[in-house]
């Protein structure tokens, strides 16, 4: 149950990154990687074994501690870019620089969240793979 909840929160935080979770079918780099809550769902369908399972736990977890403090960053970035662009006259170049930080923190979330994404894909067997993706297309 506890890994269940990890995962979940995970997921939702993932979803908050990216702004809306992006549907395999709509995006062709998501259509080749599973999210952690496609394998959650479908574990037993795809028999996932113990050993997958606490390998994917664990770099979710590890995943999880560095998204945080990403997140955690990059507001701090987009709050003093929004100082700089409340004042009058707006100082061009330094609210610039500063969107430079913002565009490298959101940079640094989304590698980080395909990097899990292929780590959990390299766990998986080319069956699971295969399955998930059936399992997936369901509506």
């Amino acid at each position: 149950m506890k890994r269940h909840l990890i995962l979940l929160s995970f997921a939702f935080v993932c979803a908050l990154s990216w702004g809306q979770s992006p549907q395999a079918s709509d995006d062709p780099i998501a259509g080749q990687l599973f999210p952690p809550e496609l394998v959650m769902q479908y574990h037993q369908e795809i028999n996932l074994t113990a050993d997958q399972s606490k390998s994917l736990h664990d770099e979710i977890q590890k995943a999880q501690a560095k998204f945080l403090d990403m997140q955690w960053n990059m507001q701090s970035e987009k709050e003093k870019l929004v100082l700089l662009l409340k004042a009058r006259p707006v100082d061009e170049s330094a609210v610039l620089a500063q969107l430079d930080k913002v565009l490298d923190r959101e940079r640094e979330i989304k590698k980080t969240q395909i990097s899990l994404l292929i780590h959990i894909k390299n766990q998986l067997t080319v069956e699971q793979q295969n399955k998930l993706a059936e399992l997936r297309r369901k509506p």
